[in-house]
């Protein structure tokens, strides 16, 4: 989504008068973020306002945090959104977690060089942040098991990436989309879709294709839940496959009660008992912390968790300035001044 870069936005009337293409995607280019069109327009009223007083330039120290506790990331993108700005940028590590009120980065430079910038790099900050804190919670519940993030198809394309990243930084120890997962320094990770099955016609038909064309060294998982009882297919791609099956999936749609502990310990014990005992069990559908806690104890040996992460609740970040011309400053209820955080590294 790369776009080649535009003015940024300096006046009301240019905000005013922006043109949007008719037929595009409803989302915005990098060339549009990098040019303010996503903040909101009381920014671009301010540097307007401060530019004709006078003030636009004055050096500022801002600072931003979040009102509940987390697991931190988005820094990536804040720091390509204010590449060459004359700004001394301070932030806690990415991966971190932190308490609420801590102070997460620090922003000390002119007003101008950033401030229309507010509602972008917040945004930034929060929804990774978010998906971080619930990935780290997926993680932890699975005591060790891996953890991969299938969370792209449920939010919108364009923040996909960010999406999966900010998991696998959390933890997760994979992820199925493609560019998020190349952004993180991993290879993609995933199976196959049902529908793969639907049009074959036959779960251990499919496994023998997949087989034959997965490249050598990617281990062989079969989903088990399309046309027969799970334990019966998973015994039947377990026979089929033999010692090149790596594992089976278990995604048993609501309507059929999904995945429970006792599922996953009677396939367990009949694997086990025909001698297919390395064969993992890996589950998804509708997965969070406490579901995941429970099918961990009852055998199961990795995750795919999508929704849980991906409609996670952005982390309310704010950002506060706290010195103005060098005189400590804050509006009613913050305290003047910076807040330190010994956790923070220059960037």
């Amino acid at each position: 989504m790369t776009s080649e870069r535009l003015d940024r936005l300096e006046r009301i009337a240019e905000a005013r008068d922006l043109k949007v293409a008719p037929e595009r995607f409803l989302s915005a280019t990098h060339g549009e973020i990098l040019a303010g069109h996503t903040t909101d327009i009381y920014f671009v009223k301010t540097l307007e306002l401060l530019r004709a007083s006078g003030r636009a330039g004055v050096p500022v120290v801002a600072e931003v945090f979040c009102r509940q506790g987390g697991v931190f990331a988005g820094m990536p993108d804040l720091l390509h959104l204010l590449e060459g700005a004359p700004i001394r940028i301070e932030a806690l590590p990415e991966g971190s977690a932190f308490e609420g009120r801590d102070v997460l980065v620090r922003l000390e430079g002119p007003y101008e060089a950033f401030g229309v910038y507010e509602t972008v790099l917040l945004g930034m900050l929060a929804s990774s942040t978010g998906w971080a804190t619930a990935a780290s919670r997926c993680v932890a519940a699975a005591a060790g098991k891996p953890v991969l993030c299938f969370g792209a198809r449920h939010v919108h394309p364009a923040v996909a990436p960010a999406m999966e990243r900010a998991a696998l930084l959390a933890g997760c120890s994979g992820a199925s989309c493609i560019l998020g997962a190349h952004m993180a320094g991993h290879q993609p990770q995933g199976t196959i879709p049902h529908a793969a099955i639907l049009i074959v016609g036959d779960t251990v038909e499919l496994a023998r294709l997949y087989d034959e064309y997965l490249p050598e060294g990617e281990a062989r998982t079969i989903l088990v839940d399309t046309f027969k009882d799970e334990a019966e297919e998973a015994l039947r791609v377990a026979h089929a496959l033999k010692e090149r099956l790596a594992g089976i999936r278990l995604d048993t749609p609501g309507e059929r009660g999904g995945v429970t502990p006792d599922l996953v310990r009677e396939i367990r014990a009949r694997l086990d008992r025909e001698g297919f005992d390395k064969v993992g069990i890996f589950v998804s559908g509708g997965l969070d912390p406490d579901r995941i806690a429970l099918l961990a104890e009852a055998g199961a040996n990795g995750f795919g968790v999508g929704s849980y992460i991906a409609h996670a609740t952005p982390r309310d970040m704010t950002m506060d300035l706290k010195v103005v011309d060098g005189h400590p400053i804050a509006k009613r209820g913050r305290i003047p001044g910076i807040i330190e955080n010994p956790n923070l590294r220059s960037l």
